[in-house]
């Protein structure tokens, strides 16, 4: 992992309702918008910001099914951002 790529990460995750959000999907294989919404008790439109965020930083996914949409942590990326973490030490 970069550096760009990394801060980018770390950006991400310097929110607390994005922490919470990535640590309730660490918990479960998906969650449904709705289930984010009442999760953070934000507005839909500043769910979606949040996501957006989470999103083009590669450490969320989303998935349309019908008018749902899904979310799953990107665990691949979440490895490559810990693994960049303990390099720094």
């Amino acid at each position: 992992m970069d550096a760009l790529l990394a801060a980018k990460s770390a950006s991400a995750l310097s929110d607390r309702y994005r922490l919470n959000i990535v640590l309730a999907l660490s918990q479960q294989e998906s969650m449904p918008f709705a289930d984010v919404q009442q999760l953070t008790g934000l507005s839909q439109p500043c769910v979606s910001h949040h996501l957006k965020i989470l999103t083009d930083s590669g450490l969320v996914r989303t998935r349309k099914c019908g008018r749902c949409l899904s979310l799953t942590l990107n665990r691949e990326a979440m490895g490559q951002f810990a693994s960049f973490l303990v390099n720094l030490r």
